[in-house]
C-alpha cells in the first residue's frame, strides 16, 4: 500500500510540476531539495518530510487537497497497461471486441 500511495503522490507532484511549468531541476531548487530526491519522490522510490510537502504545496500554487487528488495521475505506462488488460479481457466475446474496436478506431 505504502508504495502505491508513494508512486501515486509522485505522480501527481510530477503532473502539477509539469503543468505548471517548472523543470524538475528548478523545481528542486524552489523547495530546496536536491534533483535527485525530487526525482525519488516522483517515481514513488522516497517520500518528502511534511516541511517538503508544505512548501511544494505553497510553490505549486496549490490547496492541500489537491495534491492528492489522484485521478489525473495516471502514466502512459498505467494507462496503456490497463488498456491491454481490458482487451484481453474481452478477446473472447466478438460484441464487446467489435465495440471497443470502433470506439478506438473512431478516437483515430
Amino acid at each position: 500500500m505504502t508504495n502505491k500511495l508513494n508512486k501515486l503522490l509522485g505522480n501527481r507532484i510530477q503532473y502539477l510540476r509539469k503543468t505548471r511549468g517548472f523543470s524538475q531541476e528548478k523545481f528542486a531548487e524552489a523547495i530546496n531539495i536536491a534533483t535527485t530526491s525530487l526525482s525519488y519522490i516522483e517515481t514513488g522510490r522516497g517520500f518528502m518530510t511534511l516541511a517538503t510537502l508544505e512548501k511544494m504545496i505553497e510553490v505549486l500554487k496549490v490547496e492541500p487537497y489537491e495534491i492528492f487528488q489522484f485521478s489525473q495521475s495516471k502514466t502512459q505506462e498505467e494507462m496503456y497497461d490497463f488498456l491491454n488488460e481490458k482487451v484481453e479481457s474481452i478477446k473472447n466475446d466478438n460484441e464487446k471486441l467489435k465495440k471497443a474496436y470502433t470506439v478506438i478506431k473512431n478516437l483515430l
